[in-house]
């Protein structure tokens, strides 16, 4: 696991410089994968996860890696414009080794930054726009939900929500629940959505496409101890190279004796 201190201020400037930064709006995900790639090589630092409080001006950029402090560092010394040492804190970068071996049935707190969105696979009416979705798009996963259960039903999104005892929270921990396919399962009662917004994701030219962001916190139980270790070096769901997917371990709440 790395850590690597980012001056944000620098970092919106870097992104400026290169016209990552779009009018309205800032896909700060894709402005970092780019600056990682051009640091350490493509996919050397993922999944990672950017933690910033409001106005704080410098932020810990946390990512799993399979190389270890001194082979990070000489890489970046090799390679590295020379303007990302004034981005981000190099002498600051530290890690640690990662269990890679867990037990079947150990409990563990998780944090992890999701964008929960499935594929189309047919196309789909969206009453609200009167647009058709096309088969293969990207759709928020709790919006999907309330379509197939109504044509109408992102339009009446709380009213059908509440008919059918759904809510934005139980749809993104079942969809996180599939993507981690028996290597963990999830303690459903005690998942929390912690955070949400929609987010525009620029991938480069075009006009991007807008979708959840949204953080989760909860606990869950070892399965298969090599499948789970696969996920936390590769993250989980989708938009995992730009700042999404990587699971944080966390203690477990204490079991309540008696």
């Amino acid at each position: 696991m790395v850590y690597l201190p980012i001056d944000w201020t620098a970092f919106c400037r870097w992104a400026g410089n290169r016209s990552l930064l779009r009018p309205g709006a800032f896909d700060e995900g894709y402005a970092m994968h780019v600056l990682l790639c051009a640091v350490f090589g493509k996919a050397v630092l993922q999944p990672y996860r950017l933690v910033r409080t409001a106005r704080a001006s410098i932020a810990s950029l946390y990512a799993y890696s399979s190389q270890d402090r001194e082979t990070l560092l000489g890489t970046a010394q090799g390679v590295a414009p020379p303007e990302a040492h004034g981005v981000l804190g190099f002498d600051d970068l530290a890690t640690k080794t990662m269990p890679d071996r867990f037990r079947s049935g150990q409990r563990l707190g998780f944090d992890v930054r999701v964008r929960p969105v499935r594929r189309l696979g047919r196309d789909l009416l969206d009453s609200q726009s009167g647009r058709v979705l096309r088969k293969g798009s990207e759709l928020d996963a709790f919006r999907l939900e309330l379509l197939h259960r109504s044509p109408d039903g992102w339009r009446n999104a709380e009213s059908l929500a509440g008919r059918n005892g759904i809510s934005r929270q139980s749809v993104y921990t079942n969809w996180l629940t599939e993507r981690l396919d028996g290597a963990a399962s999830v303690e459903t009662a005690g998942c929390r959505l912690v955070d949400f917004r929609r987010a525009r994701a620029w991938r480069g030219k075009g006009r991007g496409s807008e979708g959840p962001d949204a953080t989760m916190q909860g606990e869950l139980m070892v399965r298969d101890p090599e499948e789970f270790a696969r996920k936390l070096r590769c993250g989980v769901g989708r938009h995992r190279a730009y700042g999404y997917g990587m699971l944080i371990a966390r203690p477990p709440t204490p079991r309540q004796r008696g």
